[in-house]
């Protein structure tokens, strides 16, 4: 089953409503789960030969450009790639730690054309700010600029946010993005109403945090700034008792399906090592938004 598609925004670029994240793509330093060369490129192909389009990635997540680079470059004309900017460069630490992330058009440029040697392609179709700095820090940086030249130069095709609160509602008010990716499932809807807002601005938006997938690593392999809320919103998931809206479809399902049905975005990506798991979650997509009496039954739980 391929997912539906739908144009992303203003861009025009039609993209899988179902998108794929690499950040668990790190290689050995994921989430307790070491990922061969042999896992990366049979899940990376699983993920284009089911009709998903969308990619996103970022020079934070470990070996994930590269594995990208070396097993789907290849394929470059079947998906859309995302990546970040304002990362520090060659980033090949513990992922428990965060560096600090700087905006400056030195880095912003830094950033693009390593990812573009590591993915071995000439363009980004969709290059994000990554990790919600200030519109402040953006103009005293002059990060936009750069995005721009970039632009200009054939190296990206898109500028794109990758935003959440506090700031994300100046980010929308900048106009300076094509493209929004935020946070956003049932058990988090904080970012609900700026969803709408956004693509009222015409930008494409994105979900990210949806967590449709089990919580499979060793508690002690995830880094401790999600560690916790992982967890409880697991731990809520397991209170709200599902199963008599689920119809037989895993809890992860209707999450997804939840997302879905949000009229105004365009995708959301899930992240997995496992083909069963991108196969599973394509199916899910597959069956498109929930019924009205599912969808609010759910909410209402989950708000509860």
């Amino acid at each position: 089953m391929t997912p539906p598609a739908t144009r992303l925004g203003r861009t025009g670029l039609q993209v899988s409503r179902l998108g794929y994240g690499a950040m668990e793509l790190r290689g050995p330093r994921a989430w307790g789960e070491p990922i061969s060369d042999d896992r990366a490129r049979a899940v990376l192909n699983t993920v284009l030969d089911s009709g998903v389009n969308l990619i996103d990635t970022s020079p934070d997540y470990g070996d994930a450009e590269e594995h990208i680079g070396r097993w789907i470059s290849h394929r470059r004309d079947e998906f859309i790639l995302s990546s970040k900017c304002g990362c520090p460069p060659a980033v090949n630490g513990d992922p428990r730690t965060f560096p600090p992330h700087t905006y400056t058009r030195a880095n912003v440029r830094a950033c693009v054309e390593q990812s573009l040697r590591r993915m071995r392609t000439d363009h980004l179709d969709i290059l994000m700010v990554h990790m919600s700095p200030s519109v402040a820090v953006l103009r005293a940086e002059d990060t936009v600029a750069e995005m721009l030249a970039l632009r200009d130069e054939g190296k990206i095709r898109y500028t794109g946010m990758s935003g959440e609160l506090p700031h994300l509602p100046e980010h929308i008010a900048l106009g300076a993005f094509d493209v929004f990716l935020l946070p956003y499932s049932a058990l988090d809807r904080s970012h609900e109403k700026l969803i709408g807002a956004t693509a009222a601005a015409g930008a494409g938006t994105i979900a990210r945090g949806s967590i449709a997938r089990p919580l499979t690593a060793p508690p002690e392999a995830i880094p401790e700034p999600m560690r916790r809320p992982l967890a409880d919103r697991h731990a809520r998931l397991a209170a709200a008792r599902l199963d008599d809206l689920a119809d037989g479809a895993s809890p992860m399902e209707l999450l997804l399906r939840f997302i879905l049905t949000h009229r105004d975005l365009h995708s959301v990506i899930v992240g997995s090592t496992r083909i069963a798991h991108v196969q599973a979650n394509v199916a899910a997509a597959g069956k498109g938004p929930l019924p009205p009496d599912v969808y609010d039954a759910l909410r209402d739980r989950l708000s509860a």
